[in-house]
């Protein structure tokens, strides 16, 4: 007899909600990143991305929506993920570690000014950490993306969004909905420029 599977939907939601709702708590730290944002754009700097498993897929993400557009037809943004290139990533890791694949890259990629996001649902990556450690004396501005718990990386970052949430899944949701928010700031600054 096949058993059937029961998704406690309601528990799932509610994890959800509370997560969503603390990234709405967090308005004034959107609105400063997105001016931090143009501002590095405007001068001529680029945002550099990174994350592990479903961060780093959400680091392709972002860095497409950048590149490519969000809604609105605009220039496009100066936007590098840094978990995309295998060949880097492989030979990296077999010649090094896996603990300094991004910050191998952001030594070779980052100049001042440049805005370096890490997104860490633990806050504790490692390999995240390193690139920050290397990204701030690159004076670069740093931004990282976490669940709840403080940590070294949410602590030693120029800005941090912690998201109110332990699991994994409804952390990568809010950074989703948090990436996605200062994707409308930056085409509502570019959009109206081209219009």
């Amino acid at each position: 007899m096949k058993k059937t599977v029961q998704i406690d939907l309601k528990q799932a939601f509610q994890a959800h909600q509370k997560a969503i709702e603390s990234v709405m708590e967090s308005s004034q730290l959107l609105t400063e990143v997105v001016d931090k944002m143009i501002l590095a754009l405007n001068n001529g700097s680029k945002v550099l991305w990174m994350g592990n498993g479903g961060s780093a897929a959400e680091a392709q993400h972002m860095a497409a929506e950048l590149m490519v557009r969000y809604v609105k037809n605009r220039q496009p943004l100066a936007s590098i993920a840094l978990t995309t290139d295998t060949s880097l990533l492989t030979a990296h890791t077999n010649d090094y570690q896996f603990e300094t694949v991004f910050s191998r890259q952001i030594e070779a990629l980052a100049n001042p000014g440049d805005l370096v996001i890490g997104l860490s649902t633990s806050g504790t990556s490692a390999n995240v950490l390193a690139a920050m450690k290397v990204a701030k004396q690159r004076q670069c501005v740093t931004i990282a993306m976490t669940g709840k718990a403080q940590t070294e990386l949410s602590e030693m970052v120029d800005f941090c969004f912690s998201v109110d949430a332990i699991e994994t899944a409804r952390i990568q949701e809010a950074h989703t909905f948090i990436n996605h928010l200062i994707c409308q700031g930056l085409d509502d600054y570019y959009g109206n420029l081209q219009a």
